[in-house]
C-alpha cells in the first residue's frame, strides 16, 4: 500500500454530544460527520489530554502530556511566546521526514516570537519564529490564537500578510453573549466572518494540488469553530434549530462535508486518514440553559464541560475514516487519547520513535484495524484549566481535587467546596455521570493509583523508555495534590 495521507480536522470546543452520530438525542443533525462514522470508526471513550486548546494542541501535536511542557495550567494569550520545544519531533516533523508535504491551515494558539520595534511593541512589517514552520510544517496559513484574542491578523508562513492595522468598532465589531469578541486591533484584510470559509478552501486546494503531483500529505486543519466568536454564515443561520451555537456546529459539519468532496473529487479518498475530533468539551459560551430549553446536551451525559476535569471538560468526539483499512460503520469503546497520534502514525512507517519523543503517546493502530487484544493504554492522564490531575485506569478515575478543577460547580477556590473530600474516585462503568465519590470505599485503587500518577510524573514518561525530563521546574504547585 502507498503511504497514506492524513487529514486531520480539530474542532474548537465541540461537545461530544454536538454530533448527531454520538448522541442519539441530538439536536444537532451533523449529516456529514454521521457520514464519516458510517464510512469509517467512531470512538466512545475518546479524550484530549486537556480540557482547554493549548495543552490539548501541544499533546495531539507532540504525543506528550501538556503539562510536562512550561504550561503548567491555563493557556497562551494570543501573542504568547512558543511553547514547543526547539527541537521536539512533531507529528508533522515525522511526517516530513517520510516525504510527505505538510501544511497548517487555521488557528495555531501554541505561540510564536511575534516581531517587535525599538520599544518593544508589536511590529506586523516584522517576520515571526517559532511557528508551524519551525515545528515540520512546509506551510502555514492562519490566525495565530482564538478570534477573540486581539489583535487579530493572518499570518502566512512567518510572516503576516498584512500590516494594516486597525481598531475594532465596538459598535458594530464589539460583539456580546453568543458573538463575543474582545475589543482590540484587527488586521485590514481579516474579516472574521470568512476565516472559517477561507481555511476550508485553503485546505481543499492543498489536497487538490498534493494529490496532482501524487505526493503524500499531512494536512492539519484546527478550527476556530465552533468557538466564540459564534458566528455562523447566513447559509446556516437558523438551520439547527437550536441556537447560533448549533447553527455554528452545522457550519462545522459543512466544513467537514467538503473536505471529503476535495478528497473524493482528487481520487484520493481511499487512502487518506481523515480524522476529526475537538480540543476539548463545549463552552458555557454555547447557553447550555437555550440549548437545555429544546432539549440538546452538548456534554452528552458527562459531567461539566470545557476547562473540567469532569469527563466533560476532556472526553471529545473521534472520528477516523480510512476505507483502506478501517472497516466501515466500526466503533471502539477502548480509552483512547488524541496525544496517540505521533505514535499511530510512527506505527503506519513501522518506524521506532526515539525515547525523547512521543512519551505519553501510544498506537492506535490495531484498534483501527480491529486487531489489538488488549486495551492499548495503561491509563491516561487528564488536567483541568487551573492544573489539577486526574489518571483513568480501567472503569475506575482518580480525581486529585476537591471540585471540577475548572469552571463547573463546584469551582475551585469558591465555598462550595467546603467539606468535600480533597480527592475523587469514581467508578465510570457504573457511575459515568460522576456523581458517586467512592474515595473513602476504595482505599486500595486510591493507592494503586496515586502511586502510578507518582511514576508517571517523575519518569517523564508514561510508555516504556528510558526515564526523560519534564520541560521547566522538577516541582510546581499541582504536584502537592499527589501526594495522597
Amino acid at each position: 500500500m502507498n503511504k497514506p495521507n492524513l487529514v486531520y480536522i480539530l474542532a474548537d470546543d465541540m461537545g461530544y454530544g454536538d454530533l448527531s452520530c454520538l448522541n442519539e438525542n441530538s439536536k444537532i443533525q451533523t449529516q456529514h460527520l454521521d457520514r464519516m462514522a458510517s464510512e469509517g470508526m467512531s470512538f466512545k471513550d475518546a479524550h484530549s489530554t486537556s480540557a482547554v486548546c493549548t495543552p490539548s494542541r501541544y499533546s495531539l501535536l507532540t504525543g506528550r502530556y501538556n503539562w510536562r511542557s512550561t504550561l503548567k495550567s491555563g493557556v497562551l494569550n494570543g501573542y504568547g511566546s512558543p511553547l514547543l520545544e526547539d527541537d521536539r519531533m512533531t507529528v508533522a516533523s515525522f511526517l516530513r521526514d517520510q516525504g510527505y508535504a505538510t501544511a497548517c491551515f487555521g488557528k495555531w494558539h501554541l505561540g510564536w516570537e511575534w516581531g517587535r520595534d525599538s520599544d518593544g511593541e508589536l511590529d506586523f512589517s516584522r517576520a515571526v519564529k517559532g511557528g508551524p514552520v519551525a515545528h515540520g510544517f512546509d506551510h502555514f496559513f492562519g490566525i495565530a490564537a482564538s478570534l477573540d484574542f486581539p489583535p487579530y491578523v493572518w499570518v502566512e508562513d512567518d510572516q503576516p500578510t498584512t500590516t494594516d492595522i486597525r481598531r475594532l468598532d465596538p459598535e458594530k465589531e464589539g460583539y456580546t453573549g453568543q458573538r463575543f469578541m474582545r475589543a482590540g486591533e484587527i488586521a485590514a484584510d481579516l474579516i472574521p466572518e470568512q476565516v472559517l470559509p477561507e481555511i476550508t478552501s485553503r485546505t481543499c486546494a492543498f489536497i487538490q494540488e498534493q494529490a496532482a503531483i501524487g505526493q503524500p500529505f499531512y494536512a492539519y486543519m484546527p478550527l476556530p469553530s465552533p468557538h466564540t466568536p459564534i458566528l455562523p454564515s447566513a447559509a446556516f443561520e437558523g438551520a439547527s434549530g437550536t441556537n447560533a451555537y448549533g447553527d455554528f456546529c452545522l457550519m462545522t459539519d459543512d466544513v467537514v462535508g467538503q473536505v471529503m468532496v476535495a478528497l473524493e473529487e482528487a481520487g484520493v479518498a481511499e487512502n487518506t486518514i481523515l480524522i476529526f475530533t475537538a480540543d476539548n468539551g463545549c463552552s458555557p459560551q454555547a447557553d447550555f440553559e437555550a440549548l437545555a430549553a429544546v432539549g440538546h446536551q452538548p456534554s452528552y451525559h458527562f459531567r461539566g464541560h470545557k476547562a473540567d476535569i469532569y469527563e466533560g471538560g476532556h472526553r471529545i468526539p473521534l472520528l477516523t475514516r480510512w476505507p483502506a483499512a478501517i472497516q466501515a460503520g466500526t466503533s471502539c469503546d477502548e480509552t483512547v487519547c488524541l496525544a496517540d497520534l505521533l505514535a499511530t502514525v510512527a506505527d503506519i512507517h513501522d518506524v521506532s520513535l526515539p525515547n525523547h519523543a512521543a512519551e505519553d503517546s501510544v498506537s492506535n493502530l490495531g484498534l483501527w484495524r480491529g486487531s489489538a487484544a488488549d486495551p492499548v493504554r495503561e491509563a491516561t492522564v487528564h488536567h483541568s484549566i487551573n492544573g489539577s490531575f486526574s489518571i483513568r485506569k480501567g472503569c475506575w478515575k482518580l480525581e486529585f481535587c476537591p471540585g471540577s478543577g475548572g469552571w463547573s460547580f463546584p469551582r475551585p477556590g469558591s465555598d462550595d467546596l467546603q467539606g468535600l473530600p480533597s480527592i475523587q474516585l469514581y467508578d465510570l462503568e457504573a457511575d459515568v455521570g460522576e456523581r458517586a465519590n467512592l474515595e473513602a470505599e476504595h482505599p486500595e485503587i486510591v493507592a494503586e493509583l496515586g502511586a502510578l500518577m507518582r511514576q508517571y510524573v517523575t519518569a517523564g514518561r508514561s510508555t516504556p523508555g528510558e526515564p526523560q525530563s519534564n520541560t521547566g521546574p522538577e516541582f510546581w504547585p499541582q504536584l502537592e495534590a499527589l501526594q495522597v
